[in-house]
């Protein structure tokens, strides 16, 4: 898929932040480890990631009802097996979360290999640690990993601190048999959301300190809850930075603010000074001061600082600043690809190397045509288009769709004119 703009174009109106991809496409899956109903609200239905998962889950044997009108769902998963299912190309990087649902109910489970944006080394042997850890067999098959056994508390010693790791332990051990010790977890707000609807399934989840969680695992299925995914922080920071450079005046509505404190902090020192209240933020030309947008430096890191899947907004952000900005990325250092397409905007401002994006502003974007190379990335090449002279296209959109729920109809809610096309 590709989009065609004519910019630049400037956004005001109202747009709402959709639940957090990061939260959703987790729970989706932690779903499957409950024996009743459950029902998912503030759920971001049109997310390609979502789509994919939720046809993989049905030809699991879930039952499950979208609501498009109030972004609700509701999963029955009465029998889940891999057994008849064939096809284990999956688009996307959270296939290991259906391992946990599929082995409380038989002991056996194909996994499809992670997909995912291509970003620099995200290897599978982290989870592969956790099934051997809790009592089960694993191997590498063709097409799929080979997960059998009977889950088993035990302990889990990260060497190095993982999102998904940390999720994956966490569905495993609450339907485990006996205590599960996870050590250097990694407890993000999108984590946090899925600690509290297992908790919601009756899931028993103590958090020592910072980095220690203990479970006592069920020994079987959980029950049914209902539950509403956090509003998503990478969304609203995209929302808020493309418009301060618009020029535009827009109302963003359910932004998290108390996961994003750090961030915003770096918007601030930027010059962006912003209008607010609890969960609504107003940007307009009146929240840039009288010297426009500020230089700055950052490193990317774990929460609550900037994470890496902010890094892209604020190299696209540096090209509006009055001078030299740096972004640095020591955990995903190879993920620099989007930066020489977004360079297609700005010929001149954009030096990209391992670990380290220096841009130099401010830029007059031009007219390009680019090419997406992952979520992040493609959304950012959509964000300059739309600020760029003249007639721009961005092709492979269907990452940025991975991410943003209903962006299109979101954009042209905010006055973009643009041509969406296969």
């Amino acid at each position: 898929m590709k989009v065609a703009i004519s910019g630049p174009q400037v956004l005001n109106g109202t747009v709402t932040v959709s639940g957090a991809k990061n939260s959703a496409t987790r729970v989706l899956a932690a779903a499957l480890l409950s024996s009743g109903n459950v029902t998912l609200r503030n759920f971001p239905l049109l997310l390609e990631d979502v789509k994919a998962k939720i046809s993989f889950m049905r030809m699991m044997g879930a039952e499950i009802k979208e609501d498009f009108a109030n972004s609700e769902l509701e999963i029955t998963a009465a029998t889940i097996s891999t057994d008849s299912i064939k096809d284990f190309d999956l688009p996307i990087r959270t296939t290991y979360l259906l391992a946990a649902g599929a082995l409380i109910h038989k002991n056996s489970v194909k996994i499809p290999y992670p997909g995912g944006c291509k970003i620099g080394s995200r290897g599978y042997d982290l989870h592969m640690m956790v099934w051997k850890q809790l009592g089960c067999k694993v191997e590498e098959c063709a097409d799929y990993i080979l997960v059998e056994g009977e889950l088993k508390g035990g302990v889990i010693d990260f060497p190095i601190s993982t999102v998904g790791g940390t999720e994956n332990a966490l569905m495993c051990a609450s339907v485990a048999k006996g205590e599960t010790l996870i050590r250097n977890a990694y407890i993000t707000p999108e984590v946090n959301d899925l600690i509290l609807f297992l908790r919601e399934m009756g899931a028993d989840i103590v958090q020592e300190g910072s980095s220690h969680i203990r479970v006592q695992g069920a020994g079987g299925l959980l029950r049914g809850a209902s539950f509403n995914i956090m509003p998503d922080r990478i969304e609203a920071l995209t929302w808020i930075i493309l418009a301060a450079v618009t020029g535009g005046t827009v109302l963003v509505q359910n932004v998290p603010f108390e996961t994003m404190e750090v961030p915003l902090i770096h918007l601030r020192d930027a010059g962006l000074d912003l209008f607010r209240n609890s969960n609504t933020v107003m940007v307009s030309p009146n929240c840039i001061g009288p010297h426009g947008i500020q230089p700055f430096e950052l490193a990317t890191g774990t929460h609550p600082g900037v994470i890496s899947d902010m890094q892209s907004f604020y190299a696209f952000l540096g090209l509006f600043a009055n001078g030299r900005s740096t972004v640095f990325d020591y955990r995903y250092p190879e993920r620099v690809a989007y930066a020489l397409e977004l360079k297609k905007f700005a010929p001149n401002a954009i030096n990209a190397q391992s670990g380290k994006i220096i841009v130099h502003g401010p830029n007059k974007l031009q007219g390009a045509n680019a090419e997406s190379t992952d979520l992040r990335g493609s959304m950012a090449q959509i964000m300059a288009a739309i600020c760029a002279k003249g007639e721009s296209q961005v092709n492979d959109v269907e990452l940025a769709l991975r991410g943003y729920n209903n962006l299109p109809e979101k954009l042209a809610s905010l006055g973009v004119i643009a041509q969406w096309s296969e």
